[in-house]
């Protein structure tokens, strides 16, 4: 039943995209970061759901722009923005510490994986060429990962915090940890959509997704999770426009969970100070330990991708950095940390700036700013420097600061969706 399901959600989302490319885009969003066919149990697993979807999207462009001759009209200027640039450097990067790489042929097959990544922003960067489009791009994406937070919260709520909540089997986010994160990066995502929102029913069940989702972190017992689920909430209430009623109100939400959590959770939290004594912590600094060695070796380009096998080999078995500075570091050297990390804090700084504008250019900013932050600060502990989210917020911030200038017209409520 459930891949049926799935299989008709594919299909409604490929006729969408077909008919209007634009909508495939939200598809391929609630898609890729809800994660459906995880909780597919026959055919439908294992089905390319994304890659199908892709290419509905790819050629209902196509067709729409051999319709209506609109090759010339589609905002190519995106493309040029230094915020593309920067990616499209970064990747090239990649291609180099590929090739040097301590296991080329390791390297070039997890090359090709991450490269998926650009070829939606693409489709993104093309087809969202509206503020409202903008609007429900991010709105999905938050619906996306809400859907799966909602059942973790639920779950958490009935059995008193005790189990750990998971993300979608098979994700980037699956295990406790990843989860905790890009839930944590998805709340600034679902206050702006509150702050959008003008039905009171729908207001009612965004604020009850905001608490099911603090409860899914909470239960995911991740210490990194905390951190940026800490620092969100400072920048949410930070960037709210009636903190004398926000303040109470995550005070009163606090202490409501806060009161369920099992001594154990305290317990686990507190090691995140008491790190000396904390096995697990001390093997993640082992790894780091390592990841710096490597790049002591190769400071340059790094060892590559999959460059674990070698490095490990005295220990064997897998090896994760557990962290996503370490890992780019490890993997390309300097020069790619430097990349990476110069474009996301570039591109924080830069939507400050573009949130000065205020009005509700300023609300997109600060949330795009607040989601990017909780992806750096939960990055420290997980290697997740190839999550897709962040780089989509990249370029969502790209969109943001086209329809922020004046010459595009700040942007109306309506817009023609053709």
């Amino acid at each position: 039943m459930r891949d049926l399901a799935l299989l008709t959600i594919l299909l409604s989302f490929s006729a969408f995209a077909l008919y209007r490319p634009w909508l495939g885009v939200l598809g391929l969003a609630f898609v890729g970061f809800m994660h459906p066919q995880g909780y597919a149990l026959g055919f439908m697993r294992h089905f390319p759901i994304y890659l199908v979807l892709f290419g509905a999207v790819s050629a209902g462009l196509v067709f729409q722009v051999w319709r209506d001759r609109s090759w010339s009209s589609l905002p190519w200027r995106h493309l040029l923005d230094w915020r593309v640039l920067g990616l499209a450097t970064l990747w090239l990067w990649f291609a180099v510490t590929s090739h040097f790489a301590l296991l080329p042929w390791e390297a070039w097959d997890k090359y090709v994986q991450v490269l998926k990544i650009l070829p939606p922003l693409v489709l993104t960067l093309l087809l969202i060429d509206t503020r409202e489009k903008l609007f429900y791009l991010l709105a999905t994406l938050a619906l996306a990962i809400l859907l799966v937070a909602l059942k973790g919260g639920y779950w958490s709520l009935m059995t008193g915090f005790h189990d750990r909540v998971y993300g979608p089997p098979g994700s980037a986010y699956g295990d406790n940890n990843s989860f905790a994160v890009v839930v944590s990066m998805t709340l600034p995502l679902l206050v702006l959509w509150l702050r959008e929102a003008r039905d009171q029913v729908l207001r009612a069940v965004l604020l009850g997704g905001i608490a099911l989702c603090y409860g899914a972190v909470l239960s995911s017992w991740s210490r990194g999770g905390m951190l940026a689920l800490g620092l969100v909430t400072l920048l949410l209430i930070w960037h709210s426009k009636h903190k004398l009623l926000v303040i109470p109100a995550f005070a009163v939400l606090a202490g409501g969970l806060f009161v369920q959590l099992p001594q154990a959770w305290f317990g686990r939290m507190e090691t995140t100070a008491t790190y000396q004594a904390d096995e697990s912590a001390q093997s993640r600094i082992n790894v780091w330990k390592i990841g710096l060695d490597l790049a002591e070796k190769h400071p340059l380009t790094g060892g590559g991708f999959n460059a674990w096998p070698v490095v490990n080999e005295a220990t064997g078995g897998g090896l994760d950095w557990h962290s996503a500075y370490v890992e780019m570091l490890a993997e390309h050297g300097y020069v790619g940390l430097v990349l990476w990390l110069g474009l996301l804090l570039l591109t924080v700084l830069h939507l400050y700036w573009t949130g000065r504008r205020g009005g509700w250019v300023g609300d997109y900013a600060a949330m795009l700013q607040a989601s990017l932050l909780a992806y750096l600060v939960g990055g420290i502990t997980l290697g997740i420097a190839y999550w897709e989210l962040p780089y989509h917020l990249v370029a969502i911030s790209v969109l943001l600061s086209g329809f922020a200038r004046p010459a595009g017209g700040a942007g109306q409520r309506n817009q023609d969706f053709a």
